[in-house]
């Protein structure tokens, strides 16, 4: 989930900001150059490691013809994959505007306009709102969210199908780099706070929600990518 650019981007208006914001969301501090840095890497490289390798398993479950709830996707790089790879439609749910306009501009460019809708906000607030999408994607969102459960919950109730996370792993060397990366934060003037979400606690909410696990990989020192299956499916 990833501002506070109040510009615009390849054509697209950023949602304006007043000049006296009483509240603004902890995730708007992720800027234009920011987001254009990471979308310059995604077309460089490809998705990150972690995001890779959700994406590897989703597919390996099946996507064609699926729709996609992507909740701070940042770039959207798990949007973009899924379409290149038969999903027939994508909703994207991201607090940054910045990044919300960067995803928007690379599915513009890969001929993707028209498949991909972009809701700017935090999904909490818009839930209600939301429909359902046969496969659900939180990537590096759950672990920097005030109110991980509550987004746990109402994000895994809208998955049909399948539901996939990607969060740091419950190791002694990630809980010292979160330590350190809270303590930094402050500092830099930003009220994101990161968190080690322990892999029981995430499997007790998708139960919740009617799913299983069915599929978990350490993605080098720092993540843990997980899939569960809704109940009712083959």
């Amino acid at each position: 989930m990833t501002l506070h650019d109040t510009g615009s981007t390849a054509g697209h208006p950023q949602p304006h900001r007043g000049a006296v914001d009483t509240n603004p969301s902890p995730f708007e501090w992720y800027d234009q150059k920011t987001a254009a840095s990471d979308l310059q890497i995604y077309r460089k490289q490809g998705p990150r490691p972690w995001s890779r390798a959700l994406i590897d398993a989703l597919e390996a479950e099946g996507v064609e013809g699926a729709t996609l709830l992507d909740i701070g996707g940042g770039i959207g790089a798990v949007q973009h994959e899924l379409l290149a790879a038969g999903a027939t439609r994508t909703i994207s749910v991201e607090a940054s505007a910045a990044y919300l306009a960067a995803a928007r501009e690379e599915s513009d460019r890969r001929g993707h306009t028209g498949r991909a809708t972009y809701l700017h906000g935090d999904f909490v607030d818009l839930a209600e709102t939301i429909n359902p999408a046969d496969i659900v994607t939180l990537d590096r969102v759950l672990n920097v969210y005030p109110e991980w459960e509550r987004l746990a919950s109402l994000s895994a109730e809208r998955a049909r199908r399948l539901y996939g996370v990607v969060v740091p792993r419950d190791t002694r060397f990630v809980r010292l780099v979160i330590v350190a990366m809270n303590l930094v934060l402050p500092l830099q003037g930003h009220r994101v706070r990161a968190a080690v979400i322990p892999i029981e606690a995430i499997d007790r909410v998708a139960r919740q929600a009617g799913l299983s696990p069915c599929f978990s990989r350490a993605v080098g020192p720092a993540w843990q990518v997980l899939l569960y299956r809704r109940d009712d499916q083959p």
